[in-house]
């Protein structure tokens, strides 16, 4: 299954709009939490150092064990959160919720307030339900370490906030990747858009309709690919044109010394040679050649009438009944001289028709000399007419030994001989398939190896034709 450019191109960039949001919301929500958490880490800060000057100005002359017993309220009546008081060792001498630690000495903070410098830590205690903020500084006399204070707060609203700004920030992303997608199919169009185009023209020219011409003007490289096709065709239809006037022009140099050839062993023919029999089969093959080099001239002549566009149908009403009825007589002696069974299959209402007789007989003759070609003894060659609709069915069915997958798309083509060809030119069914077009019909043909070829063409009864 092929893939299209554009669905390829929108997954492309669908995929850098989401790796790009994932990482804005990663980096927009550790900034969010980062700024959270150090707004309340520099509160606590503001909070420990004003009880730490409160302390120090007002009871600097008790030891910190008595001021714990006697005015304790003096470090916590400027927080609501946890307060601790420990000594310079880290030891826990009092705890505003009446927590006992004996493992103070075991958590970071404490451990960098021991050492004079202030300690932060985030982490899980035994007895909140969510994450705590621990902010302890050392309380300094003279430069020296007396205790250590250390207040404790929830997270908990804290990460209740981040966590409803994460969800709306989660929730910008999904709607910038919904915009951002139909944002780059609009994108992924506008590529995709021109090259379609000049892909649909490539097809048609490949078809071999070279007056198609693409309009794109881009400044870019599908701009480029549009000019350089339009230069193709040209160049192509200059080729064609050369072409089919050397083919005009050598056919109609042709037909002057065939028909001397010919008149000559004609001529030589009538001449007493004493019955020399290699002469007089010589001349009978020169004269049969000559023929069968006329034929081939006059398809080329009609070939180069029919690309040039010079050929006039001669329209006129005439009993379609009748022309097959001619073509049979004509045709059934080479039936029976190849021992192949011939049956004439013609629908009695068919009336009359509006086209070029002689033309009709040409595609009918042409179709019927391939099936004689490549069917062999005892086989059958089979001629339908009938009414379909407003439509003539002609069919020419035989038991010949048909035409392979691979040639039989191209059986129409102009000089295109298959495998098992015995055409000379390779032009009688394109030929064919032009006079069918020129009366606003259609020729399809549908072959199986070995079991036989069907030529199927539909003419309108009755159409003014160009």
């Amino acid at each position: 299954m092929k893939k299209s450019i554009k669905i390829r191109l929108v997954k492309n960039f669908m995929l850098i709009i989401i790796i790009t949001v994932v990482i804005l919301e990663i980096v927009l929500i550790n900034g969010v939490k980062d700024y959270y958490y150090k707004n309340i880490e520099d509160i606590l800060t503001n909070q420990i150092e004003f009880s730490i000057d409160y302390y120090l100005r007002y009871f600097s002359s008790d030891t910190l064990e008595d001021t714990v017993v006697d005015d304790v309220d003096a470090f916590w009546q400027h927080t609501t959160a946890q307060v601790q008081i420990l000594n310079f060792d880290g030891e826990l001498l009092m705890d505003s919720l009446g927590v006992t630690n004996d493992n103070s000495n075991l958590y970071p903070d404490i451990k960098n307030a021991v050492n004079g410098q202030k300690g932060v830590w985030v982490g899980n205690v035994n007895y909140y339900n969510s994450p705590v903020m621990s902010v302890s500084i050392p309380i300094k006399d003279r430069d020296k370490i007396i205790g250590l204070i250390r207040f404790i707060t929830s997270l908990k609203g804290t990460n209740d906030m981040i966590k409803s700004i994460s969800f709306l920030l989660l929730g910008m992303g999904l709607i910038v990747i919904f915009i951002s997608g139909i944002v780059s199919i609009f994108l992924a169009d506008s590529i995709v858009r021109p090259l379609k185009e000049v892909t649909e023209i490539a097809e048609k020219m490949a078809d071999g309709q070279l007056k198609v011409r693409s309009n794109i003007q881009l400044q870019d490289e599908i701009g480029k690919l549009s000019d350089t096709l339009n230069y193709m065709a040209e160049e192509l239809i200059k080729k064609e044109q050369i072409k089919n006037d050397f083919i005009s022009s050598i056919s109609h140099e042709l037909r002057t010394p065939l028909t001397s050839i010919k008149g000559w062993a004609i001529t030589l023919k009538s001449e007493d040679f004493g019955g020399n029999e290699i002469v007089l089969d010589g001349l009978e093959i020169i004269e049969k050649e000559s023929d069968r080099l006329s034929n081939m001239v006059e398809d080329l002549l009609d070939f180069s009438r029919f690309v040039s566009g010079r050929i006039k149908l001669e329209n006129d009403e005439f009993q379609i009944k009748d022309t097959i009825g001619m073509i049979g007589k004509q045709l059934t002696p080479r039936a029976i001289n190849n021992r192949i069974e011939f049956i004439i299959n013609i629908d009695q209402g068919l009336g009359y028709m509006l086209g070029d007789e002689n033309r009709i007989k040409q595609v009918l003759i042409n179709l019927l000399d391939n099936a004689f070609k490549f069917t062999s003894e005892d086989g059958k060659v089979i001629l339908n007419a009938y009414k379909e609709d407003d439509n003539l069915v002609l069919e020419v069915k035989d038991t010949g030994i048909g035409i392979s997958e691979e040639d039989l798309p191209k059986i129409k083509e102009k000089f295109y001989k298959g495998k098992n060809s015995k055409s000379h030119s390779g032009i009688g069914l394109s030929i064919c398939d032009e006079i069918v077009k020129l009366h606003n019909g259609i020729m399809e043909i549908t072959s199986n190896i070995n079991e036989g070829t069907k030529v199927t063409i539909k003419l309108p009864l009755r159409e003014a034709f160009k």
